[in-house]
């Protein structure tokens, strides 16, 4: 028989209102104060069935409401709640500025870099609005020509009416040779595109000749191909293209010679250094007197004076046999300019009164090159 509790009661069975257990203690267990009560939102039914087994502040399940659960009030912001813009410029400092600008600089970088040049001369190029200097007219053929590039004969008094175009102090050069030039080996590719006509040549060197002061004959050949083709040279024109051969027949001979074999070739009826082409042996004589000191009219350096020499000799070989005064006053002299002589009209309309240099009293600027301004 299963044994009862105080007063015969079964101690399973809950207490009524009133009752006592054996200390004396009340069982009213609705009247004993609930913890539970004094925190907002809490239910008083301990045995409710939404909430019997819900921890104290997560929900297993969050899309269920708790409508009695007292919620606090949301303070009030005090600043300002910062745009996507402002958190960019905090978080990255002065680089949010130095961005865009660096954006906006390469833009005109790259927009001024892929201008399209014209590649005819006297077209505006692309560093500026000014127009590169032009060319006379281009002869197809040189058969039966003389030597090209010579001054005219003059009245024999320009000496001292011309002291340009004296050959200037300097440094030691051979003053002359065998008469015969000799080959440099090396060869390049075809430079340039040579819609009309791709020009072989040679580079060659007088025997007898002494280049060690000028960095040897390597030095010479090595001038020759980089000037061919830089691209403010003839290559910039589509119709022309340059191919360098040590063998067989080349359309041209660039030779450095002697002053005295120089002489012979060019002629000297007026004594002033020059240097010419010679159709007659395919040959663009390079005057070593002028390559060594250049000319007291130009007034750049003498590698930009070697340039002008190869180019301006180039330019009657493949065609320009014509010489060209200043155009512009304060401009670029034309490549195929006497700058030897001068680069003021006055100076070489001395040599040539009747000539194609006018008497007009304009003064250009120095330049070695067809196509100055790329």
């Amino acid at each position: 028989m299963r044994g009862r509790g105080p007063r015969g009661r079964d101690p399973r069975q809950s207490f009524e209102d009133g009752d006592t257990d054996e200390l004396g203690g009340a069982r009213d267990r609705d009247r004993r104060p609930d913890p539970r009560r004094a925190e907002p939102g809490r239910t008083t039914d301990r045995y409710s069935a939404t909430r019997s087994h819900q921890p104290l502040r997560a929900q297993w399940d969050p899309t269920s409401r708790d409508d009695t659960r007292v919620r606090p009030k949301r303070p009030e912001r005090r600043t300002k709640k910062q745009s996507r813009l402002g958190r960019f410029v905090s978080t990255y400092g002065w680089r949010a500025y130095a961005i865009p600008i660096l954006a906006i600089v390469t833009v005109f970088v790259l927009v001024d870099a892929f201008r399209p040049d014209d590649p005819v001369a006297g077209q505006t190029g692309s560093q500026s609005g000014v127009a590169d200097p032009g060319f006379g007219a281009l002869s197809k053929s040189t058969d039966g020509t003389s030597v090209v590039g010579v001054p005219p004969k003059g009245d024999g008094n320009f000496a001292k009416d011309l002291p340009t175009g004296a050959l200037p102090d300097g440094g030691f050069f051979t003053p002359s040779g065998a008469g015969t030039w000799h080959v440099l080996p090396g060869t390049t590719g075809q430079v340039g595109q040579g819609t009309q006509q791709v020009f072989t040549y040679t580079v060659e060197v007088e025997d007898g000749m002494d280049t060690s002061a000028q960095g040897g004959d390597d030095s010479f050949a090595k001038m020759v191909d980089q000037t061919l083709s830089n691209p403010k040279s003839w290559t910039k024109d589509p119709r022309f293209a340059f191919k360098r051969i040590d063998q067989g027949d080349p359309d041209f001979r660039i030779s450095l010679t002697t002053q005295m074999s120089t002489r012979t070739v060019c002629g000297y009826d007026i004594p002033l250094d020059t240097s010419c082409y010679d159709p007659a042996i395919d040959r663009v004589v390079l005057n070593d007197a002028r390559w060594v000191r250049g000319a007291v009219a130009f007034q750049g350096d003498i590698g930009s004076y070697r340039q002008y020499q190869i180019n301006h000799e180039v330019g009657h070989a493949i065609g320009y046999f014509q010489h060209q005064p200043c155009e512009q006053d304060g401009g670029l002299a034309p490549v195929m300019m006497q700058q030897s002589f001068g680069t003021a009209d006055n100076d070489i309309a001395k040599l040539d009164p009747e000539g194609v240099v006018p008497m007009d009293g304009k003064v250009c600027r120095f330049n070695p090159w067809p196509f100055p301004r790329g």
